[in-house]
């Protein structure tokens, strides 16, 4: 990021933290996408306010700087205009796969060596957290000296302390990775050797020197005591919001979502707590933007509607359950003057909402339209996934059948546009799903056409549909190995990575479809998510048989994770 770009988007900040290193650990904060996205990832702002709150820390932003970003132009902080190469730390936030040639550039024009084992006594550490770095490392392993597994407040003081004691003792390297891998939560992959079958199969994974077997996910007890919103304010972000975390984590078991298990248990925030984030929000003027996986589901929702709205203010959710939507949420978001509603069926029949655990029924999409409607939104989008495992062609249909009658219960109270967002099903780690295969893109394209075909002369009626190409990309980094780091070094972006992947001797097949065996060693084992393996596979037996699994509950013990 050029020096003057970085002052176009400080100029336009307030919050921001500008402080001499004097002696304190130098910490770059990455987000490995432009400034607009990353300053609209809540994550970022709550690891900025923490770094920056310590004495011993001074943390600095950078962002990617974009594709026609000069090759030879340093890539310097936004703060202080520093290149990446002369801190201490950097630390990668890394929400998605498509993201990780963004890495490497970052990397490479921070001048910073690309490979982990390449760099010396005096290269930064180089680490990474987020929902990639947690639910599966591996492809990443040979860029990163330590990954963060869990939630940053639970683990970074502890990293931080180590660090500082590490640095003030002169110690090297590898002495210091030998460190950072005794705090809880912390994963230094150098000390893990993989070891593969004939068959090109992880056949066991190695912890080397005292590493334990295995990385255990650390999360936030009480989120009360770790207040989450935005800290720094502009209008540059891609979601022109004020940011506020009202829960953290899902227990509704759906079994394709891997936030619902590698982020579990559900909290909620008390009322109490939100409300002085409420009013701290007052002075910028902005709506605000409700955070959580399941925001209708959160106990106090209809409160913290009536605080928001008797406090002059107005608010924004990006989606909600369609079950547990009330009457105030919606009528809270019509006098905020949101114009579309989002809700997230995922399937079109009854029997693949079975197969999935989606415990939501048409009755529910057409309460929350009448909802809608009558309290004047007009516009409506819904989430659909298609190559879901025992998918047919009937399901397809359904999608389709389902869209049709909704859009009829539209016209007939006068609503407006109605967007289909349709994405082919990823598989991810730690989910029920995550021995199957990807789906054929044949299947995938077969079925994306039937539902084009039955709606496209329906008006004002939007489909939306995720790259294929890029989809089936993700699939096999989301459930890669750490040979996949070669790929990514050797491709240019998803547009060279099967050619790449070839070139490396790896075989597409293996990494998309090809259904897993029960016992099958993961590149992921090495992390302990807290859920249980059996509990898992217990689930996908479930699904199969069209069997259903309740939500968490008070005292429950079902997967593992409150244990």
């Amino acid at each position: 990021m050029t020096a003057e770009k970085a002052t176009d988007f400080r100029s336009g900040e307030i919050g921001f933290i500008r402080r001499s290193l004097g002696g304190r650990i130098g910490f770059a904060l990455a987000y490995p996408n432009l400034y607009r996205v990353g300053m609209s990832n809540l994550g970022i702002h709550i690891l900025y306010k923490l770094l920056n709150g310590r004495d011993d820390t001074v943390c600095e932003r950078v962002f990617w700087p974009g594709e026609r970003a000069k090759g030879g132009e340093t890539l310097k902080t936004l703060e202080s205009g520093s290149p990446l190469n002369r801190f201490d730390l950097i630390g990668f936030a890394v929400s998605f796969e498509m993201d990780y040639w963004h890495i490497l550039q970052m990397l490479s024009q921070g001048k910073v060596a690309l490979v982990a084992r390449e760099r010396t006594d005096f290269d930064p550490v180089v680490i990474a957290g987020g929902p990639c770095a947690t639910f599966n490392p591996e492809p990443l392993a040979d860029f990163f000296d330590a990954f963060i597994i869990g939630e940053g407040e639970a683990i970074m003081p502890s990293f931080m302390e180590t660090y500082g004691r590490c640095k003030s003792g002169g110690l090297r390297r590898r002495e210091i990775l030998s460190a950072l891998a005794e705090v809880p939560g912390v994963y230094v992959p150098s000390l893990y050797e993989p070891h593969y079958d004939e068959a090109g199969l992880i056949a066991k994974i190695t912890p080397t020197e005292n590493a334990p077997p295995a990385v255990r996910r650390l999360w936030v007890r009480d989120l009360d005591a770790y207040p989450a919103h935005t800290e720094v304010v502009t209008d540059a972000a891609h979601f022109d919001l004020y940011l506020i975390e009202t829960a953290r984590g899902c227990g509704r078991h759906c079994r394709f979502c891997m936030a619902g298990y590698a982020f579990r248990p559900p909290r909620s925030r008390s009322l109490e707590a939100l409300k002085p984030q409420i009013d701290a929000s007052k002075r910028f003027g902005k709506r605000l933007g409700l955070m959580g996986a399941a925001i209708s589901d959160h106990p106090k929702i209809d409160e913290i509607c009536a605080y928001i709205l008797s406090q002059g203010l107005t608010m924004s959710v990006a989606s909600f359950r369609a079950d547990s939507v009330t009457e105030t949420l919606v009528n809270a978001l019509a006098e905020s003057g949101q114009k579309t509603l989002t809700m997230a069926p995922e399937a079109g029949s009854e029997r693949m909402r079975a197969v999935i655990n989606k415990r939501i029924e048409e009755r529910h999409l057409f309460q929350t339209l009448e909802l809608g409607l009558k309290a004047g939104i007009r516009n409506y989008r819904l989430y659909f996934m298609i190559g879901l495992p025992y998918e047919t062609t009937a399901d397809a249909e359904a999608i389709a059948d389902l869209s049709v009658r909704l859009h009829e219960f539209m016209r007939e109270r006068r609503g407006g546009k109605l967007t289909l967002s349709i994405n082919p099903f990823v598989p991810k780690p730690f989910t029920p799903f995550q021995w199957q295969p990807m789906a054929d893109k044949k299947a995938v394209n077969r079925a994306l056409k039937i539902i084009r075909q039955r709606l496209k002369h329906l008006p004002q009626v939007e489909i939306i549909a995720e790259s294929l190409k890029e989809a089936y990309v993700q699939a096999a980094l989301a459930r890669g190995d750490r040979r996949l780091g070669r790929v990514l070094l050797a491709s240019g972006g998803a547009k060279d990575f099967w050619s790449a992947l070839g070139e490396c001797g790896l075989k597409a097949d293996d990494y998309l479809y090809r259904l897993r065996e029960p016992s099958e060693v993961f590149p992921w084992d090495i992390i302990d998510i807290g859920v249980s393996r059996d509990y898992l596979r217990s689930e996908a037996e479930k699904a199969e048989k069209l069997a259903a699994t309740v939500p968490c509950f008070d005292g429950c013990r079902r997967c593992g994770v409150c244990d």
